[in-house]
């Protein structure tokens, strides 16, 4: 099982092409917030991939998942056109460098084809419903989200940003201060 991780919620949500990956503002240490409006999601340059670019969020260590987001960017530079690729290859590296092999951080990488989890103990996980949400709360933006997509008409954008706002309103290590960031 990749880890939990306390302090962060991030969820990605995708209608057809349309996609869009939102993170809380909060960074928790111990029992503390010791900020509350971190930027955990981000739009790459198009970097071949295709016009839109790459969506990129992360849960984790801050420091950890920069480092990770370094090395995805430097295997979706060798494949552009294939995020599946650059994210086996990133997993494959993460799990089987010693130095990596001590980074804690989980990322979500999305182009408008295809959504992944990356993670370091080697999972490359492709949502079947096009939703999926790493942090502590997670689960709830994620049941959020399903509801939303199931029962509205809602754009990825506006469901991020609703199903984000509940995540933050009942887990304690995140809050309502949301970014989207949408292809």
């Amino acid at each position: 099982m990749p880890p939990t991780f306390h302090a962060t919620t991030v969820l990605c949500v995708r209608r057809g092409s349309d996609v869009a990956i939102a993170g809380d503002g909060q960074v928790t240490m111990q029992h503390t917030v010791a900020k509350a409006d971190a930027v955990k999601v981000r739009k790459l340059d198009s970097l071949g991939v295709d016009k839109a670019g790459v969506l990129v969020g992360f849960a984790g260590a801050a420091a950890d998942a920069f480092a990770l987001l370094e090395r995805f960017e430097g295997h979706l530079k060798d494949s552009p056109a294939n995020i599946k690729k650059a994210a086996v290859e990133l997993a494959k590296q993460w799990r089987t460098d010693r130095a990596m092999r001590r980074l804690e951080s989980l990322l979500v990488v999305a182009d408008r084809g295809t959504s992944l989890l990356v993670s370091g103990t080697g999972d490359v996980i492709e949502p079947s419903d096009g939703i999926l949400a790493i942090g502590s709360g997670g689960d709830y933006a994620t049941a959020a989200a399903r509801a939303l997509v199931n029962h509205t008409d809602q754009s990825p954008e506006q469901v991020c940003n609703n199903a984000m706002h509940i995540a933050g309103e009942l887990c304690i290590y995140s809050n309502t201060n949301i970014t989207v960031v949408t292809l």
